[in-house]
């Protein structure tokens, strides 16, 4: 008889605490939403990098030059040697300037440039 007492009791607290874990609770999956969320982004980045050709850009080694033309005519230089990423803004003024012609660049039908010098 003590031992059908024993497991009785042991049984009652195995139920008392599957009852006090059990996946009833709301919250419980919250934890998760936010790894899979961290997933995500990771591999939205990656995905990013991998589209346009900027894988690059994480090598240490590499040297990269980006140069964006805005429509008011302001220009920004992205360089990056290294680790090390400088950012330098140009404004019309400052491309305004004294100097003398080296040639004439013409733009093609496919949208390619070419340099031709005097």
């Amino acid at each position: 008889m003590r031992y059908l007492n024993k497991r009785r009791i042991a049984w009652k607290k195995s139920t008392y605490y599957s009852q006090a874990f059990s996946d009833d609770d709301p919250l419980s999956g919250l934890a998760n939403l936010f790894d899979i969320g961290l997933v995500f982004i990771v591999g939205l980045i990656l995905a990013l990098f991998s589209t346009y050709h900027m894988e690059d850009m994480l090598n240490d080694k590499t040297e990269i030059t980006i140069m964006k033309k805005f429509e008011n005519g302001e220009m920004e230089i992205i360089s990056k040697k290294g680790k090390k990423v400088n950012i330098k803004k140009i404004t019309k003024a400052e491309t305004q300037g004294r100097g003398e012609r080296l040639g004439t660049a013409y733009k093609l039908e496919n949208g390619s440039m070419v340099y031709v010098p005097d």
